[in-house]
């Protein structure tokens, strides 16, 4: 079996070591500088301090200064840091990565050039390896997965990508449970903007839910209006993922994942206060110590749009979700869901 090296134990991070563990292999649960409590927590006790149950027996775990001698051991190094980490993860871990071994990415989101261009964190990272001269490949894990379900088990379908599909397939081997499948494909930037737009999407769409809540209570449930929004964040997305070249397969894996983002998890908690009412500041308050990184994808990605509006590259009357949430978020807007823009044919 192999070893494999989680760098970053946050959730979704930490969820991975249940099917890589839970596989035969041998895994390293490693914490950044801004995860020491929890790598203190779990070497007390087996249990991620989120997690209702504990880690799989045999899991080890280590501060990030003592894991540059078992980097060398290491056959898969999996980067399960936050978007806000991603800069963290460049200057730190990709200088002392070891040469030849694979590096699968669990972080989502877009960088927004000057130009108004789009590119992947894996992107983005290869830059830095091609100037270390370093020869890792970067793949990346998208798709419906949240952590706190992964850890109990729920079935599971993901996509990994990367540009070779004979390393894809090893991984997925090292990976692949009973209750954990992989979609393997080479379409890089199709999965990784699908996955990172459904945030603020996600988003939108929980808007719809806050509303309702303020106008009828909790316990009448309503689904016209998130059905509604729903249909044009997937208009949106499908778009955008063409536009970035994306494939309509790649499209679909970030529909699912806009799915269990919408009906679980931190965006759907913000979406819904925004909704009910409350300001973007109000709502952060309400939910600190939230990473949430749904609100840096929309604000770059319709930063990126504006820029290639200006170029004629892009219609900006094509986007009026994202635009409308990304001026919720940046210009602290109230909640003004634009259902008319929605009936247009553009």
């Amino acid at each position: 079996m192999s070893i494999i090296t989680i760098i970053g134990s946050g959730m979704m991070g930490s969820a991975l070591a249940f099917p890589a563990r839970e596989n035969g292999n041998t895994v390293r649960l490693v914490g950044t500088p801004l995860d020491r409590e929890i790598i203190d927590a779990c070497r007390k006790t087996g249990q991620h301090l989120k997690f209702d149950r504990p880690f799989p027996e045999g899991v080890e775990y280590y501060q990030f200064e003592e894991c540059a001698g078992i980097l060398n051991e290491s056959d898969l190094i999996i980067c399960g840091v936050s978007s806000f980490g991603v800069d963290w993860f460049a200057e730190n871990v990709l200088p002392i990565l070891p040469a030849g071994v694979p590096v699968l990415s669990v972080t989502k989101g877009l960088l927004c050039q000057e130009d108004g261009s789009l590119i992947s964190y894996p992107d983005f990272w290869q830059t830095k390896l091609d100037a270390l001269n370093k020869d890792n490949e970067l793949c990346a894990i998208g798709g419906p997965c949240t952590s706190y379900e992964l850890v109990a088990h729920d079935q599971t379908l993901v996509a990994f990508c990367g540009k070779n599909m004979a390393t894809l397939e090893r991984l997925k081997k090292m990976m692949e449970t009973s209750y954990y499948h992989v979609i393997a494909t080479t379409d890089v930037m199709g999965v990784e903007s699908a996955v990172a737009l459904k945030n603020g999407y996600a988003l939108g769409i929980a808007l719809t839910i806050g509303e309702n809540f303020k106008r009828c209570g909790k316990e009448e449930l309503h689904y016209n209006s998130q059905a509604g929004v729903f249909l044009q964040a997937t208009r949106e997305m499908h778009s955008l993922v063409n536009h970035l070249g994306g494939t309509d397969e790649s499209f679909y894996v970030g529909i699912g994942d806009l799915y269990v983002t919408v009906y679980g998890g931190r965006t759907r908690k913000v979406g819904i206060l925004l909704g009910e009412g409350y300001s973007i500041d109000e709502s952060l308050e309400k939910l600190q110590g939230v990473t949430l990184e749904s609100l840096v994808v929309a604000g770059r990605v319709a930063k990126a749009l504006r820029i290639q509006a200006e170029q004629e590259k892009i219609n900006l009357a094509d986007y009026p979700l994202l635009l409308h949430v990304d001026s919720i978020i940046t210009d602290r807007a109230p909640v003004n869901i634009p259902w008319q823009d929605f009936t247009k044919n553009n």
